[in-house]
């Protein structure tokens, strides 16, 4: 295996999810960004629940597909519950049915300055 194919990174796009199938669509036009900005980009979306696919479903496509280290982004606002527990615990089952594969879980989108300062530029948009 060479360190490329050793290496390989796969992103989850990981959202709450809704029965509304409208409020899947800016989580796959992230996604979509994603691979506009990086044509070599595996990535996934994922939802907690409502709507499918969850994470492990997610995650194992992405693997099956070669990626050899997964990254989880929260498409989340806050650090609340699903964040803080129900989350670091579907990633400890994943790291537990795949030990061969690095898992990493990223902080939620909006605890980020960059994301922080957008959303406040977009609430003074006229």
């Amino acid at each position: 295996m060479t360190v490329a194919a050793a290496s390989a990174l796969g992103i989850v796009l990981f959202a709450h999810g809704s029965r509304d199938e409208r409020w899947r669509e800016p989580v796959e036009a992230v996604a979509r960004q994603v691979a506009a900005l990086d044509p070599t980009a595996r990535v996934a979306c994922a939802y907690l629940e409502l709507v499918a696919p969850d994470l492990r479903t997610a995650a194992l496509a992405l693997i099956a597909g070669g990626a050899r280290r997964v990254r989880i982004v929260p498409l989340f606002l806050g650090m609340g519950r699903h964040v803080r527990e129900d989350l670091p615990l579907l990633v400890e089952e994943l790291r537990a049915l795949r030990p061969d594969v690095a898992f990493s879980l990223q902080p939620a989108v909006g605890e980020d300055p960059e994301v922080i300062a957008l959303l406040a530029r977009k609430a003074l948009d006229s």
